[in-house]
């Protein structure tokens, strides 16, 4: 009888900060590619489907796929200095299964803005107005006060009212089924490069 998800990720300064570059750098074919980044697809389309609301607990940065489950929540309440960042190109993908998403949310200039500058962290201000962030919070304490107050009142809502919204909030989103498979199958095919496998390579020998 779950009435309302909050959705929160463990650690103190940073939300989601993308794929493991380990598990990146383990892909040795596309098959095993397009399994690695199916998971972030299912994740996307599991919080497309489900018919509770899901408020994002945003308490820190968001990096690649982070972006892209702020985005699929339908209302991310966050905290000053959760900055967002892209990161996808410098690694010689792109944001193809969060791209979707991330494009719903922001919109076509805004998402094209973050994949592009791939290396630039946008402020949690500039999230805000874009539309990524619903509420942006002095203080951690603020933001869960917030978030309290929403899924309190959501709790005692009509469930399927609720859930008729949320289908017409993601109204003309029905082939992501297949859509982001397809774009999971890029990034899977993109991994295997030498651009990749270098960056990767150079990238945890500086870590």
């Amino acid at each position: 009888n779950t009435k309302v998800i909050v959705l929160r990720s463990g650690g103190e300064k940073v939300f989601c900060s993308g794929a493991s570059f380990d598990e990146l750098i383990a892909i040795e074919n596309e098959a095993q590619g397009l399994r690695f980044f199916s998971g972030f697809a299912e994740v996307i389309n599991a919080m497309r489907t489900v018919p509770q609301f899901i408020i994002a607990r945003i308490h820190g940065k968001c990096v690649g796929g982070g972006v892209g489950v702020a985005a699929a929540a339908d209302y991310a309440i966050a905290v000053q200095g959760a900055d967002v960042k892209l990161s996808e190109l410098a690694v010689g993908i792109g944001p193809f299964v969060v791209g979707p998403a991330v494009e719903r949310k922001l919109g076509v200039s805004a998402f094209s803005q973050l994949a592009i500058d791939a290396s630039m962290w946008r402020p949690a201000e500039w999230a805000k107005q874009k539309g990524l962030f619903a509420e942006l919070h002095d203080t951690a304490e603020g933001m869960d006060d917030s978030i309290n107050r929403l899924a309190t009142t959501l709790a005692k809502s009509h469930p399927a009212a609720m859930q008729e919204m949320k289908q017409v909030f993601w109204k003309g989103t029905e082939d992501w089924d297949t859509l982001l498979l397809e774009r999971a199958a890029i990034s899977g095919r993109l991994i295997l490069s030498e651009f990749s496998k270098n960056f990767i390579a150079a990238f945890k020998k500086k870590a």
